[in-house]
């Protein structure tokens, strides 16, 4: 499976990051990183702390050089053009407006560092807080703004001086869930309205998934896949971004034997079968380590009266744990026989299921096309 999109598919890329590195004191913060992103596109990093993203992204923006590669915005390269001369708007996580002008003032303020002509500026400003739908609130001061209004004065700060790039640097992340649920959208919308290429950094799975057309995973300074969001999701690279986005659970054991792209995985829950899905080359064989991967979510919980009949794997369990979310039940269960082990899986129907209680012996149940088996690293 390709990590990342080729140039090719993308004709002439609005970002192009071509084997840059980042190395720190003898350690790599990025190594070899190199991808194509298209005009007008949303492209998510994600990834844990330390994996890298940020790093990269500042390289992007152009407050770090690259120990190595090549940065082009546009066709044109960047790596030895400073911060200031690059035509880059940024939203950061600490939003860094002046709280001593008024929101106008703040999304005013990049025009005239530019030197826009003075009889413009008033009209362009007011266009850009109506954009983030902040147009009765110019005349307000910063603390008079709530977090959410705070936020929107940024980003029309990022955007009134219509730059070719607008970078993300975790802008959403000190936000309460539901107003970070509501910004998330926010920027989508404006992103989609004015159809500018936005690059975006952060450790938030939802996030990624709701705002982006494209996804970056990192660990450990590397792109792990670049690809787009259901891609990502349901045909993930290897078992990191398998376990890193969405609920997964991962089972250990051997290849007990394959068959075209369905391999027999032994495991302490037994043998099972599930999909193959490696790097080129690296077709399973016997007795070679590999791990599966099956997302909560793809586990039915059943009554022990229930046949299951449409699964093709099966196996009784203990419920151990059950937690109420609202929208979903999340079971966790402890498989008959098997020590040590405890899936968790989900009901998203809470309502209209039974809900099983601590202690109660269900069936679980999956099909093959559910159990993703990769290499054991």
């Amino acid at each position: 499976m390709s990590l990342t999109r080729p140039a090719s598919d993308l004709g002439t890329p609005a970002v192009s990051v071509r084997d840059v590195s980042m190395v720190f004191s003898g350690q790599a913060a990025v190594a070899d990183a190199s991808f194509d992103l298209a005009g007008g596109r949303f492209l998510t990093i994600l990834g844990p702390s330390g994996s890298g993203k940020t790093t990269l992204l500042r390289m992007i923006a152009g407050f770090q050089k690259p120990t190595r590669g090549e940065i082009a915005i546009n066709g044109r390269p960047v790596s030895d053009e400073p911060a200031h001369k690059r035509k880059i708007g940024m939203v950061f996580q600490k939003l860094a407006l002046f709280p001593h002008m008024t929101a106008a003032e703040n999304v005013a303020f990049p025009l005239k560092m530019r030197r826009f002509d003075a009889r413009e500026i008033p009209a362009r400003v007011e266009r850009y807080l109506d954009l983030v739908h902040l147009g009765a609130y110019g005349d307000r001061r910063i603390h008079e703004l709530s977090g959410g209004q705070q936020q929107r004065v940024a980003i029309a700060r990022a955007l009134v001086f219509e730059p070719e790039l607008l970078l993300l640097d975790e802008p959403l992340a000190a936000l309460d869930r539901k107003l970070r649920e509501e910004m998330q959208l926010e920027f989508r919308r404006i992103q989609r309205e004015l159809g500018i290429t936005t690059i975006n950094v952060t450790h938030d799975q939802r996030e990624a998934l709701v705002v982006s057309d494209e996804i970056i995973v990192m660990d450990a300074g590397r792109i792990q896949q670049m690809a787009e969001p259901i891609a990502a999701y349901r045909e993930p690279a290897n078992a990191f971004v398998a376990s890193f986005i969405g609920v997964t659970n991962r089972l250990e054991g051997r290849v007990a034997g394959a068959e075209g792209e369905v391999v027999t995985l032994e495991t302490p829950l037994g043998v099972m079968s599930g999909r193959w899905s490696a790097p080129a080359g690296r077709a399973p064989r016997t007795g070679e380590p590999a791990v599966g991967m099956l997302r909560a979510e793809q586990i039915r919980v059943e009554g022990t009266g229930s046949t299951g009949a449409a699964l093709d794997t099966h196996l009784t369990a203990e419920i151990a744990d059950v937690i109420f979310e609202g929208e979903r039940v999340v079971y966790e269960a402890r498989p008959t026989g098997a020590l040590g082990v405890t899936l968790r899986a989900f009901d998203h129907d809470p309502v209209g299921h039974a809900v099983q209680p601590v202690g109660a012996h269900v069936r679980l149940g999956w099909n093959t096309r559910d159990l993703i088996v990769f290499p054991q690293a």
